[in-house]
């Protein structure tokens, strides 16, 4: 990889965080909630892209690299999917007082 090809690579992650952070910040409260459980195909796509990294990687700094963008994603993924389903219970119906069972 030549200079040029770092620096086009760095330029295109420091405009994808800006990008995103601007993005990010223009969401309404009211809708993190679904766009964190839609941003969960998003989040395996970074696993899947790790692990391509580890297969092609032939030093401790791609590996490492592919390491923690495997856990950072799995973390995404498992949260999006604890907060959906938090988000799920909270719209489910509720048994009448009378029909509650004792545990």
């Amino acid at each position: 990889m030549n200079d040029l090809d770092l620096l086009t690579a760095i330029t295109v992650f420091v405009l994808s965080v800006l990008v995103g952070i601007e993005v990010i910040s223009k969401v309404p409260a009211t809708l993190h909630t679904p766009l964190m459980s839609g941003s969960n195909a998003v989040h395996g796509i970074v696993v899947v892209g790790a692990m391509l990294i580890a297969a092609e990687s032939h030093s401790w700094l791609g590996y490492t690299l592919a390491f923690v963008a495997m856990v950072f994603g799995a973390m995404n993924v498992v949260g999006g999917y604890v907060v959906t389903d938090r988000m799920l219970r909270m719209f489910r119906t509720k048994p009448p007082a009378h029909e509650k069972t004792e545990v």
